[in-house]
């Protein structure tokens, strides 16, 4: 658009580097800015009603879009853990990065289930039924993502 210059200067780089990294806002920069413009209303000239009531719907659907989302997550968790309870028993295939750059697959079977940070991880055990370990014998968590292929 001609006529419209950038804004240049320190403040302007850091709104454009800040609504770069994040381009939403939150239900906190939301309720900072509504409350920062109540505390600088003119009370002689106050904001209409029919704002106010506005930008309060807005901070209700707001707020309900971020339960939505956390139920979505933990439903996301739930299903996650459940299908990977399927696997319990049966043989799988995964496909692990070694130090070398390379992958590297290892077969077992699903011996267990654990869930860390709301992703489910598995342990498995080799033919003989041993676990699959790590250098220092702890049983090898392997994530649901690694598989690349499962058998009976």
């Amino acid at each position: 658009m001609a006529g419209i210059s950038p804004i240049s200067g320190a403040a302007g780089s850091q709104q454009t580097a800040a609504s770069a990294s994040n381009s939403q806002l939150s239900s906190s920069d939301f309720l900072s800015l509504l409350t920062t413009e109540l505390q600088n209303q003119d009370p002689m000239n106050p904001v209409d009603d029919t704002q106010s009531v506005a930008q309060l719907a807005q901070f209700s659907a707001l707020s309900a879009t971020e339960e939505m989302d956390q139920s979505f997550q933990a439903f996301q968790s739930n299903f996650g853990v459940m299908q990977s309870a399927s696997l319990i028993g049966k043989t799988v295939t995964v496909s692990t990065p070694q130090a070398t750059g390379n992958n590297s697959t290892v077969t077992g079977t699903v011996a267990s289930i654990e869930v860390q940070n709301g992703l489910p991880y598995f342990t498995m055990n080799n033919s003989s039924g041993q676990p699959i370990t790590d250098n220092s014998g702890n049983p090898l968590m392997f994530s649901t993502s690694e598989i690349v292929g499962i058998g009976n």
